[in-house]
């Protein structure tokens, strides 16, 4: 422990690092300030009563990546969500269109490109899911009939449109600002923070519901071993890995030498991160979005049992996110490009012959370890529910918010650990190397 603070203290020891963490943190402040700023025209009181009953859909999924903001509909109500979902069809497409692959392959030129095409992407989705938003919002009354909007028409929805496109534009801005001049990840700490900042209202429900009874003070020491467990069981899933020995031959190039070296490919088991849980979400919840706006009797039965907390539900999810964690894998890694850049370079894996083979066995190797690490994801994503189910907890613990949460967190620790280490300093992880990096020479 005494070591630990040592380490943090060591952080404004050095200028540049004190800088970074400062930027960093006026700029999240900054994002939280925005998330209390509404979005003009909107009966606050009636939309959180809406809200409340529209847990465990779409909806509810958005507000936790927007970190509340869509409940409050502030100038931040969209969050980070339009980038996340431009950057993945931006990833997507690079696969399936040959001028976005070279596009990709062309180096720092390539991927200002290719940033600037998510911006715009980002910009588009914005005012459609704006306009989307302002639409439905019309449409909607709160429990007690109240309307959540009180004067609808065009002016409203354009007001909207504007809005709420400006403040994801300015959440995109803020996020590459972090990541510039600040310290890690910057749209990954916003997503961080959001999620985060419901921490104290989960711990003063915890104490209420202890204070009166309802929740007993063993069971809460119980649940609290578990939380500590499953992140345990997270950190260790993020950061596993198969590593795949590497042997380079030696050239003669005049009267140098290179090569000779063993190195090793690190695949990691869990390739995808939280993208699958991301699609599965959004698939598996559309039907009970889809229902407050068309309530037909028979898509309310589809609706019912793919609500959480239902067998169906639960078994199609774990499905779903067990193919998704094989699909982006597939489409993230290509064993055959880094077969090739390896016997390019003269680099083979022992007992395995270069090019075709060695494709054949990374792709045989990253198929057997994705699949604990999908299963992980699945069973991590249905803990919430049976959490509140089985337990009553009084907050959602697990799920996407736990593998964004570790997931980050170990990155920005990671990314202040180097520039300790460069300038001789113990970092925070002694014992571990960073294992963040990719393969070298690929």
């Amino acid at each position: 422990m005494i070591e630990s603070l040592q380490s943090f203290q060591n952080i404004f020891k050095i200028p540049e690092l004190k800088r970074r963490v400062l930027i960093t943190a006026l700029l999240l402040f900054a994002y939280r300030v925005g998330a209390h700023v509404p979005t003009p025209g909107i009966d606050g009181h009636a939309l959180a009563q809406f809200f409340d009953q529209v847990q465990g859909t779409l909806l509810g999924m958005v507000d936790l990546f927007s970190g509340g903001n869509l409940r409050r509909l502030s100038i931040f109500a969209l969050g980070i969500m339009p980038y996340i979902s431009a950057s993945i069809i931006l990833q997507l497409l690079t696969v399936v269109i040959p001028a976005l692959e070279r596009l990709a392959k062309e180096g720092e030129a390539g991927r200002k490109k290719i940033t600037q095409y998510t911006r715009y992407g980002t910009v588009a989705l914005s005012l459609v899911q704006s306009l989307g938003i302002a639409i439905g919002l019309e449409s909607m009354r709160s429990p007690t009939g109240l309307s959540i909007v009180p004067y609808p028409g065009w002016g409203f929805r354009l007001l909207t449109m504007i809005t709420l496109t400006a403040g994801t534009a300015l959440i995109m801005w803020l996020g590459e600002q972090i990541s510039e001049k600040g310290i890690g990840n910057g749209i990954s700490l916003i997503i961080f923070a959001g999620i985060v900042v419901r921490l104290p209202s989960a711990i003063t429900a915890s104490y209420t519901l202890i204070s009166t009874g309802e929740l007993k003070l063993f069971v809460f020491v119980a649940i609290i071993a578990i939380m500590v467990g499953v992140t345990a069981a997270v950190v260790l899933m993020q950061e596993g890995q198969r590593k795949i020995p590497v042997q380079y031959a030696k050239r003669v190039v005049g009267r140098r030498v290179y090569g000779g070296q063993s190195t090793h490919i690190p695949l990691r088991i869990n390739t995808a991160g939280v993208i699958p849980v991301i699609f599965a979400s959004s698939l598996i919840l559309f039907p009970a979005t889809l229902t407050r706006f068309m309530p037909y009797g028979w898509m309310q039965g589809i609706a019912d049992a793919l609500s959480p907390g239902h067998m169906p539900y639960t078994f199609l999810y774990m499905g779903l996110i067990v193919f998704f964690a094989y699909f982006y894998t597939a489409i993230v890694f290509n064993p055959v490009d880094l077969a090739d850049n390896m016997k390019k370079y003269g680099g083979f894996i022992p007992g395995v012959r270069p090019g075709k083979k060695t494709a054949e066995y990374i792709d045989h190797v990253l198929t057997r370890i994705t699949l604990p690490g999908a299963l992980f994801l699945a069973v991590i994503s249905v803990l919430p529910d049976l959490l509140i189910r089985w337990f009553n907890v009084p907050f959602y613990f697990g799920g996407t918010s736990l593998l964004i949460v570790v997931g980050v967190a170990l990155d920005t620790v990671r990314q202040m650990e180097s520039h300790l280490l460069m300038r001789n300093y113990e970092g925070f992880l002694k014992r571990s190397k960073s294992r963040s990096g990719s393969f070298a020479r690929s």
